[in-house]
């Protein structure tokens, strides 16, 4: 059998469970940058009444996993972006992955040029050019530390890359 999603507009025990979902995972604040307006906000549901997916009108802000933790959408992680100080979940990359990575593709060790020295394996994470454009949303294969010192394998699985620079 398929999942049914239903979609409905937050109510208040979905967002008092997605809020401190959002500021366990990703610290003070990132309840108010990714739920600033929770009235404006759609989540879709499983027919058990478990949120599945977070949207802003058509822009997918994040997935409520099974594991209990946020996948990020690209209008999630800007929005994480703009309320979270640098370099909080940040992988930064210069201009020899920009593209690739906006398009989706992995981020590199190699190419990472700095990285919140917070960052666990398997965190999201925002891929941001050096120039602070946001590029990709992913989940962290390297601790932050360990993609400066690695000159080999893959630092970020990009789940979503943010497009072409004129569409940012």
């Amino acid at each position: 059998m398929g999942r049914r999603d239903h979609r409905e507009t937050m109510n208040d025990r979905h967002a008092g469970l997605l809020t401190r979902i959002a500021t366990y995972q990703f610290g003070p604040g990132a309840d108010d940058a990714l739920f600033p307006d929770v009235d404006a906000l759609d989540v879709s549901t499983t027919s058990s009444g478990r949120p599945r997916q977070v949207r802003d009108g058509d822009d997918r802000l994040l997935e409520y996993g099974s594991d209990g933790r946020f996948t990020l959408g690209v209008a999630g992680g800007r929005r994480l972006q703009a309320g979270l100080d640098a370099p909080r979940h940040r992988v930064v990359v210069g201009d020899d992955s920009e593209p690739f990575v906006r398009e989706g593709r992995n981020a590199f060790a190699k190419f990472v040029q700095s990285a919140d020295e917070e960052i666990r394996p398997g965190d999201e994470v925002l891929v941001v050019h050096d120039e602070g454009d946001l590029l990709a949303v992913g989940r962290a294969e390297l601790p932050g530390e360990a993609m400066l010192d690695f000159q080999t394998g893959m630092a970020v699985k990009v789940r979503h890359g943010a497009g072409p620079a004129d569409e940012a």
